[in-house]
């Protein structure tokens, strides 16, 4: 059972922003800054910060370090490579940084190398991918969505707007909070009588990818509505989805945003795009490591901090892309 974050978290949430809202103006005294200057934080992600969604979260972090005067590093895998994740784990665990900060998109493979960094002290937090395992891995909090609950609120959309198959494109079957989501997307279609089917594709070749969507929403009539579980899957589906002519037929929603999504959301050829806030994430998860490691302390004593989901529509998309261009949704 996942616990929400209390009144008070969030109050203290909101101080720590303030702090570093004024910290832009207001020069840290040289107390802080001397004892800043030998802490290092690691982030270390399932994402490349080449990705539309993990570039933002990226912003999130470096904007943090500027305004809290930390050094921090960004480090993910080149692909999807859970065991290249867990070696760039151990080789942060053998440096020794001040804290980590980490996304779990597989608890099983990269359990073991989490559980070494809490058991040599180093204070670690979940974000992203890992809702339902950063207790039991021994992480100090987690700060993200929690994916099954997105994925069913977004089956429930679909199926209020009257799809009953529907298409999960899932672009990294393996990661438990992609599975999740369609897990979720599945059982809200179900549940208004329809069904969630997954279709695995691989990003690596996008037009390959946009050739197996294509071929199933052509083929497979039945088909009316279809979710991407990302802004890189969603350019080819999207492409597909025009390419097929069913434009309108097929009700269309994705997961995080994007220049090209937030744009066929205010063209209506896509229903809605999830948000969780992926720069809140970055920014908020170096604050608040921050403020443990000087202070040893966390909203709630520890626990899940939701950044998501919200759903943005044509209603608020073009606000939302304002934002987008300057890189914090």
């Amino acid at each position: 059972m996942t616990k929400q974050i209390p009144r008070l978290a969030w109050g203290v949430i909101s101080t720590f922003v303030l702090f570093v809202a004024c910290s832009r103006d207001v020069p840290a005294n040289d107390t802080e800054s001397d004892a800043r200057a030998d802490l290092r934080l690691i982030v270390i992600s399932h994402g490349q910060s080449s990705d539309p969604f993990w570039s933002v979260v990226a912003n999130g972090v470096q904007d943090a370090a500027a305004d809290l005067g930390v050094r921090v590093e960004y480090q993910a895998p080149t692909s999807f490579d859970m065991v290249r994740m867990s070696q760039l784990i151990d080789a942060a665990v053998v440096s020794r940084p001040s804290a980590l900060i980490a996304s779990v998109p597989d608890p099983v493979a990269l359990g073991e190398s989490l559980r070494a960094a809490v058991a040599a002290g180093i204070p670690v937090l979940g974000i992203n991918a890992g809702a339902d395992a950063w207790e039991s891995l021994g992480l100090i909090g987690y700060l993200g969505q929690t994916e099954y609950e997105a994925g069913h609120g977004a089956g429930q959309r679909l199926a209020a707007a009257g799809a009953r198959q529907v298409l999960c494109v899932n672009h990294e079957v393996g990661n438990a909070s992609l599975d999740e989501r369609c897990r979720g997307l599945d059982d809200a279609v179900s549940a208004a009588g329809g069904r969630a089917s997954v279709l695995a594709v691989d990003l690596a070749d996008p037009d390959d990818a946009q050739q197996r969507i294509l071929s199933t929403i052509t083929n497979d009539r039945a088909i009316s509505g279809m979710l991407a579980l990302g802004p890189a899957g969603a350019v080819p589906a999207l492409a597909a989805l025009r390419s097929s002519g069913r434009t309108g037929e097929i009700q269309f929603g994705t997961f995080d945003l994007g220049p090209e999504v937030l744009r066929a959301v205010v063209d209506g050829d896509i229903a809605f795009a999830i948000d969780q806030q992926p720069y809140l994430q970055g920014y908020l998860a170096v604050v608040l490591m921050t403020k443990y490691v000087e202070a040893g302390i966390m909203p709630g004593g520890g626990q899940l901090i939701r950044t998501g989901p919200s759903f943005v529509t044509a209603a608020n998309a073009a606000d939302v892309m304002r934002l987008t261009e300057q890189g914090i949704r």
